[in-house]
């Protein structure tokens, strides 16, 4: 079980600034998107923008391997627009 954690337009999207999610232990960054997304549909729209911050370190989607632990947190990060 890991925490996300929804900033912006994710938490807008997802409807919620975090929840806890039970995935795998091993599992792809792109893998525990579609996890996330299955969760959150609406999430889907922006997928080629959002990166991961894995205990506090961003993670690209992609097909790396994370090993998750127990309590985890999983930020995601949509894009931040301002100047």
């Amino acid at each position: 079980q890991v925490s996300v954690l929804y900033f912006a337009r994710s938490a807008e999207l997802a409807g919620l600034r975090c929840e806890s999610l039970w995935v795998p232990r091993r599992i792809t960054a792109r893998q525990l998107w579609e996890e996330i997304v299955r969760a959150h549909p609406r999430l889907a729209v922006i997928q080629d923008q959002v990166v991961f911050a894995v205990r506090q370190e961003y993670v690209l989607l992609g097909d790396q391997l994370l090993v998750l632990q127990p309590g985890d947190e999983v930020a995601v990060i949509p894009p931040i627009s301002g100047g």
